[in-house]
């Protein structure tokens, strides 16, 4: 299998839809909206739906069946914690070598930024990777919202949406996942580590209520078995190491391939790069550490402490965390009410 390298500046010319895949849709005229049909409310057909369109066998029709596939989010998709010849790999460019078979190509754009926000992904990543006209799209933000002291959990899914929509209509069979939260990363503790938390699991709600809207081949990163093994993550606890990485590949792979949509070989999940020595495990916590705690002092922590304040409070007045507990849910109730309402 061949993979051609990111052309970041055209659309792809047209060739025969890969095995499996659904047709792309034309790429949305320059500085007009795509048209856009709401999506059907989630019911039992909504499934059937998805079935549908991600089932397939086909044998394609030669070298020029080329598998397009665009990447969009922040840091986990730009491959960080992954460094292979002095750059960031991840699992994106692992993924992109198993979807095509032998002797069929995969032409591969990764949009991911580190530090992007549902905003950026929306009004930045979004229009490009609508214009490669991808077969497969992988959708995977909303970490860096909950670290900012702006975080609206409403216009997250409201962004999350739309770009979901966008991409499903045109054709894209959608990856998503859900995350873990930063503070229990980090080990942060409980009056610190709690609203991380309840804004992560509003997030992973979101993903979770669009993913099935949308038929998304989704990966459940939030869970145990991800977040209690340290080998899967770097020196500084928010992004995979190689060995990490290459799990998500892996996983990503095994749902795409169960759907008959890859047909290459399944990334390897054994790291093939020395792991890092201590030296320049702890030169990398000290720095990228640093560094976080430097960009998120002047937005992230004054909010943070005053929610920390309101944990307390409630933990001294006997009421615990269950009033801030209940408030979050109301406004994940009211973010999911008006964007799976319509």
């Amino acid at each position: 299998m061949a993979m051609t390298p990111p052309d970041r500046a055209s659309a792809p010319a047209e060739a025969p839809v890969p095995a499996g895949f659904p047709v792309p849709a034309a790429a949305p005229v320059q500085g007009a909206a795509p048209a856009r049909v709401p999506p059907p409310r989630q019911d039992p057909g909504t499934a059937g739906r998805a079935a549908d369109r991600c089932s397939g066998t086909g044998t394609g029709t030669g070298p020029a069946d080329t598998v397009r596939f665009a990447v969009l989010g922040d840091s986990l998709s730009e491959g960080v914690g992954d460094r292979v010849d002095g750059a960031w790999r991840g699992w994106a460019p692992l993924l992109a070598d198993g979807l095509a078979a032998e002797g069929r190509r995969t032409a591969f754009l990764n949009l991911a930024v580190s530090g992007a926000l549902s905003g950026d992904v929306a009004n930045r990543q979004a229009p490009r990777a609508l214009a490669f006209r991808p077969h497969l799209a992988s959708v995977v933000v909303g970490v860096n919202d909950t670290l900012r002291r702006t975080f609206d959990i409403a216009l997250l899914a409201r962004r999350l949406d739309g770009v979901l929509a966008d991409l499903d209509e045109a054709g894209a069979v959608l990856l998503t996942a859900c995350l873990p939260d930063a503070g229990r990363m980090l080990g942060l503790p409980p009056p610190l580590a709690r609203p991380l938390a309840r804004r992560q699991r509003s997030v992973n709600a979101v993903v979770h209520a669009l993913s099935a809207r949308y038929g998304a081949v989704h990966l459940h990163l939030a869970d145990a078995t991800w977040t209690e093994d340290r080998a899967l993550w770097s020196a500084d606890r928010l992004h995979p190491g190689e060995r990490g990485h290459r799990a998500v590949a892996e996983g990503f792979h095994r749902l795409l391939a169960d759907r008959g949509l890859a047909h290459g070989a399944a990334p390897s999940r054994e790291p093939l790069q020395p792991p890092p020595t201590r030296a320049e495990a702890l030169l990398r916590l000290a720095t990228a550490g640093t560094g976080w705690l430097l960009r998120r002092s002047h937005d992230l922590l004054p909010q943070l402490l005053l929610l920390a304040g309101a944990e307390l409070r409630h933990w001294a007045d006997g009421t615990g965390p269950a009033p801030l507990d209940a408030r979050a849910e109301d406004a994940l109730a009211a973010a999911l009410a008006a964007t799976m309402g319509r």
